[in-house]
């Protein structure tokens, strides 16, 4: 799933064509991944405005658009991405010798037609959704109403500091990797984003929050910091991401490494896989190690839930 680099990526792509006008929308009906409205009204609505600029919050995109009317709201879900005409699309990973600059693309939701009023040039962008888990909405104010307003902290836009971070950890008893994946708690932290942040602060994805200690909070403060903000400078291009890094290592489990993973001792570390907060979470068992007491949640007549507010 596209996490908060990719979207930061998709977000700036977009924003190359500041200033252009939408002279035409092409939608195609889908009922699941237009979220309460219909393909027609969306384009409706665009249609004959300006793109401003584009914004991300969390794994969230929006445009801001000139005019009268509603802005879109735009969340990836598993596969969505952004192409733009002549260009291959933006994939999550790793482009498959498969893809294609056919046009319109395979999987198309939406098609702007952009128009540089200075020059006369024409742009095609295309949002694109495999698997159909994109949400497509218009909102008035984008960062006031749902689902950008349920969100958490973003790390990169919204980081809190240590004390807030650590009263936010605290107060939960659930396993720290769940916590992760909880946008209602740090928005656009994702799989593998979650497992590297939990790599370098040297934290087990199973320890409950309510047993992490001062060293361990303190280290996943910066460490949720840091992953993000790496990953961003560098457009989400995993060829330029650290050597270190769990990310080059968790793939197939294994089978795809082409690298070993070495402890700080220079020894090869060992990768495990467990399923934390319904995820395939990838750790090194050296360095990653179960501490403190793992206590049930207490019981209550409603069992709390984490929620990983789908889109």
């Amino acid at each position: 799933m596209p996490e908060i680099a990719e979207v930061e990526r998709a977000k700036k792509l977009i924003n190359k064509y500041a200033g252009q006008l939408i002279q035409k929308v092409e939608t195609v009906e889908d009922t699941i991944v237009f979220a309460g409205i219909t393909h027609e009204e969306f384009a409706k609505e665009l249609t004959g405005r300006t793109l401003e600029s584009a914004g991300r919050y969390g794994k969230v995109f929006y445009l801001n658009l000139s005019g009268a009317g509603r802005m879109p709201v735009l969340h990836f879900g598993m596969t969505g991405m952004i192409q733009i005409k002549g260009q291959l699309a933006t994939y999550y990973k790793e482009t498959p010798k498969t893809a294609s600059t056919d046009w319109p693309p395979r999987f198309m939701k939406f098609i702007l037609h952009l128009l540089d009023t200075e020059t006369g040039i024409t742009t095609q962008l295309a949002f694109l959704d495999a698997r159909r888990l994109g949400r497509i909405r218009l909102c008035n104010s984008p960062l006031e109403e749902p689902p950008i307003s349920e969100l958490g902290f973003d790390p990169i836009l919204s980081m809190p500091s240590l004390d807030e971070f650590k009263r936010l950890v605290l107060k939960r008893s659930c396993p720290v990797k769940a916590l992760l994946l909880d946008q209602s708690f740090s928005a656009g932290v994702g799989n593998w984003v979650a497992d590297e942040i939990l790599y370098h602060a040297r934290v087990h994805p199973e320890q409950r929050t309510n047993t992490l200690t001062k060293e361990q909070l303190e280290a996943l403060h910066h460490q949720t910091s840091n992953v993000c903000a790496t990953a961003v400078a560098v457009d989400a291009d995993d060829t330029q991401f650290p050597e270190n890094w769990l990310f080059k290592h968790r793939w197939g489990k294994g089978k795809k490494a082409t690298h070993t993973l070495k402890l700080p001792t220079g020894e090869p570390a060992t990768i495990k896989w467990i399923t934390v907060g319904g995820r395939t979470s990838a750790y090194c068992a050296e360095l990653q190690v179960l501490g403190g007491s793992t206590p049930k949640p207490t019981r209550r007549k409603r069992k709390a839930k984490v929620s990983l507010l789908s889109f």
